[in-house]
């Protein structure tokens, strides 16, 4: 069995920084969907009313 004491290898660095610039939430899908969402509400509403 491997130790179970972790040692930074080579690569580390490396994947640190990918997922630093990968690893973030996508805002831009976030607000779309909720404006579209919103969009879709109030026009069922308003053919609703009618």
């Amino acid at each position: 069995m491997k130790p179970m004491i972790w040692h930074p290898e080579a690569n580390d660095q490396q994947v640190r920084a990918y997922f630093n610039e990968v690893n973030h939430a996508p805002y831009q899908t976030i607000v779309a969907v909720g404006v579209v969402g919103f969009c879709l509400f109030t026009l069922m509403v308003l053919l609703a009313s009618f």
